[in-house]
């Protein structure tokens, strides 16, 4: 038995990442896989369909009201249901105020909040009608911490656990959960391409001294997917190695 067995999961942003860590790990536990994603990662598709359950991707743009609706209502025409939904999709553009432009500061707040705004809105409904549910936002320690060179990023990440924990508050009347993820330091393609200076000076400022995994992030969203967590909601659980304890 699984521990998301006979659950629909929705989880946007899952070609690649985080992302797609967290749709393996609750493939491996038994959950039914939609995920959406800009362009879609046919390799990643098959990696989920290897479980055997049920996999279906989506071309989707999640700053697009209109398209997250039509999105959410092809995955419950296609699967029948929504137990789960991960608002992972988020992009990045660093650079001080100063140097800053509105469509910078646009560019992310569109994609990494409103996105957040688009799928909540579109999946309440959907839960609602089935009494429960688990909404699970990929904040950042920046969002909580704040950083130098990434007001934008920042902004929207603290925008998300606002979020999260008024609509903790707002639903969990139907039975519905949301919490947040705020991830540290995460080898991924992103830090990857940063210079290994960069990475070094960061990792000396984790306790645990490397950085995290993507699995490790999957890890905590599996928890909070599941009903391990059935009392946990409105929370913020930081996955950073202590770094910002």
């Amino acid at each position: 038995m699984g521990l998301l067995d006979g659950k629909v999961a929705l989880i946007t942003g899952a070609s690649r990442g985080i992302g797609k860590a967290v749709a393996l790990r609750f493939a491996a536990e038994g959950a039914d896989i939609a995920f959406t994603d800009i362009a879609v990662n046919e390799d990643t598709v098959r990696e989920l369909e290897a479980f055997g359950h049920r996999v279906r991707a989506y071309v989707s743009n999640a700053a697009d009201f209109a398209q997250t609706q039509q999105t959410v209502d092809q995955v419950v025409a296609d699967l029948g249901r929504i137990d789960i939904l991960v608002n992972n999709a988020g992009i990045t553009r660093d650079t001080l105020m100063l140097r800053m432009d509105e469509s910078q500061w646009d560019a992310v707040l569109t994609v990494n909040l409103k996105s957040a705004f688009n799928f909540i809105h579109a999946v309440t409904p959907v839960m609602s009608r089935q009494r429960g549910g688990s909404i699970i936002s990929m904040s950042s320690v920046v969002g909580v911490h704040g950083n130098a060179g990434q007001a934008n990023y920042a902004a929207s990440k603290a925008g998300m656990i606002g979020l999260t924990k008024s609509i903790a508050k707002e639903m969990g009347p139907r039975g519905i959960r949301a919490n947040c993820i705020a991830p540290g330091f995460i080898l991924s393609e992103m830090t990857e391409a940063l210079p290994e200076a960069v990475r070094a000076e960061w990792v000396k400022t984790i306790p645990l001294r490397r950085g995290g995994t993507p699995e490790e992030v999957a890890n905590v969203a599996l928890f909070l997917a599941s009903e391990l967590s059935s009392y946990v909601s409105g929370q913020v659980i930081q996955c950073c190695g202590a770094m910002s304890c």
